[in-house]
């Protein structure tokens, strides 16, 4: 991938639910680039077809029809095993439920995709390590999630989308059960990986404040792009 080359492109991309009178076009045919570095909010209304979007850029879904490149690689032509690996190797994932296992130490919650990733336990323990201390935690690693606060919860859950090392971060209404000050420490956070370790980060939220991190602006409205805009 040269430069010049955007991280992630949208050609026409369509997705259909449906058939007949049932069917719901949840995207409608939407064209856009982000380039390595890039920090983009999504945003619109309930069915505006931000969810799909979100849901065809991790692999966990794809077009009807239309272009999904990912680092030069067309996805819609791979087959499920090579989707599966593309999020494994590529994408982090930060959810609005902070998705840890429960009766699981930090560090071992942060361990988990390095498994699937067939990391020994040593080399495991290390890189799990190093981003706890990314995210500040490096203190809590042996604590449970019933021990952590839910800041620090939703910081471990960062640090398991860090530990792969992964080109784009995709969060997914991140702050949704955070109280406003730990939503914006968490914003801060994700703005300071993105400004200094160079990561992509795709968001989507629904509320302005945490919009505001962002220096792109997608707004998605009946399946289309209504605004793209960038700050100055």
């Amino acid at each position: 991938m040269t430069r010049a080359e955007p991280l992630i492109a949208f050609r026409d991309v369509r997705k259909v639910y449906g058939k007949g009178e049932a069917e719901v076009a949840a995207l409608a045919g939407i064209t856009f680039d982000i380039h390595p570095g890039e920090f983009v909010a999504v945003m619109g209304p309930s069915g505006s077809g931000k969810s799909t979007t979100m849901n065809i850029l991790g692999c966990l879904d794809t077009p009807t029809s239309g272009a999904f490149v990912f680092m030069g690689v067309p996805v819609q032509d791979l087959d499920r095993h090579q989707r599966a690996l593309l999020r494994r190797n590529y994408l982090g994932f930060v959810f609005q439920g902070f998705n840890l296992l429960k009766r699981t130490s930090a560090v071992e919650n942060v361990e988990l995709p390095l498994i699937y990733r067939g990391v020994g336990a040593w080399e495991r323990r290390r890189r799990a390590r190093v981003a706890l201390s990314r995210v500040g935690l490096a203190d809590r690693e042996h604590h449970t999630s019933s021990e952590l606060s839910g800041g620090q919860q939703q910081r471990v859950a960062i640090a398991r989308a860090l530990v792969t090392e992964p080109a784009v971060i995709l969060a997914d209404e991140p702050t949704g059960n955070l109280d406003t000050a730990r939503s914006h420490e968490l914003m801060r956070l994700l703005t300071e990986l993105n400004e200094k370790s160079g990561i992509t980060v795709i968001l989507v939220t629904h509320e302005e404040d945490i919009a505001a991190y962002a220096k792109r602006h997608i707004r998605f409205r009946d399946g289309l792009i209504a605004s793209d805009d960038r700050s100055a």
